[in-house]
């Protein structure tokens, strides 16, 4: 039995049925987002950098936007995440590793060749953990709201912090550091560590800070425009530094659960004693009038 039996046209009908629209539009962002990120990597190849890296911010400010506009327009779908899982492995992963290879790895020889791979590489298993973790039934509930190991598109942005530095006119550091710094930021993707993620911070914004928070994203949006280098620096640099106090808050609340845990567990009241173990039945006043027995 086929599809196209005819004695079975419903499956036909099934098979080839029209998609919406609202499928269609996080996905074709999705691809959007390959196309720079391959894009990023010719643009390596031929020397400009300064372009090739803003291809790789450029595909990952659509790889946050292409999911919420899932969510928004009820477009998700499982191919549609499958997609963004290669596309973050090809933008954040292979292209990343490739540049930093091209700019000044390559020094290295092979040691500078194992640097960017170990990077692609550990972009691959951060991804693959986070599709198999995501229905994780032991996680906590408070653990939605942390990411495990640095995020494929924050570690891009990371590890090419030595562009930025480049980019603002500080010398270039030694290959051996850049290839440190590199395998630094892997290890970082692919670790334990929790990361802030800001998936439950409510997105409604009060009235009277619409205007205000207008203004302050066209501002953001006309610094980085203006000075991208300088936004860029300092957002890695903050980033990095903010690793820390997400992992003490994780921890605040692992404690916070096991106390609260705990005290309900001791606060649970025993249960009271049967009566019918507690009764004791008075003695047969006509057991002791028996007489004793003749010897």
């Amino acid at each position: 039995m086929t599809p196209f039996d005819p004695k079975y046209p419903e499956l036909r009908r099934r098979r080839f049925r029209p998609i919406p629209v609202r499928m269609l539009v996080p996905n074709v962002i999705t691809l959007l987002a390959i196309c720079a990120g391959l894009t990023a990597i010719r643009l390596s190849i031929e020397g400009r950098m300064e372009l090739a890296v803003a291809a790789i911010v450029f595909a990952a400010v659509l790889d946050g936007v292409d999911g919420r506009v899932a969510r928004m327009i009820k477009g998700q779908s499982k191919f549609g995440a499958e997609l963004d899982s290669l596309a973050d492995f090809v933008n954040f992963g292979v292209a990343p590793g490739l540049m930093l290879y091209f700019w000044q790895l390559q020094e290295l020889n092979n040691g500078g060749w194992i640097a960017a791979m170990v990077f692609a590489i550990a972009g691959g298993l951060r991804l693959a953990r986070f599709n198999a973790s995501i229905d994780d039934p032991n996680k906590p509930a408070f653990a939605a709201n942390y990411f495990t190991g640095v995020p494929a598109p924050a570690g891009a942005i990371l590890a090419m912090l030595p562009f930025y530095l480049a980019f603002l006119g500080i010398p270039k550091p030694p290959a051996m550091l850049t290839a440190a710094y590199t395998l630094l930021i892997a290890c970082l993707m692919v670790s334990r560590l929790p990361v802030f993620s800001g998936k439950t911070v409510k997105m409604r914004v009060p009235p009277e800070m619409v205007l205000p928070v207008f203004v302050s994203v066209v501002f953001f949006v006309a610094l980085l425009i203006g000075y991208p280098w300088h936004i860029l620096s300092i957002g890695s640099v903050l980033y990095l530094a903010s690793l820390p106090l997400g992992w003490k808050s994780y921890r605040d609340h692992e404690r916070n659960t096991a106390a609260a845990q705990s005290a309900a567990t001791t606060a649970e009241p025993v249960a009271p004693s049967s009566p019918a173990a507690t009764f004791s039945p008075a003695s047969d006043d006509t057991e002791d009038e028996r007489p004793a027995r003749l010897n």
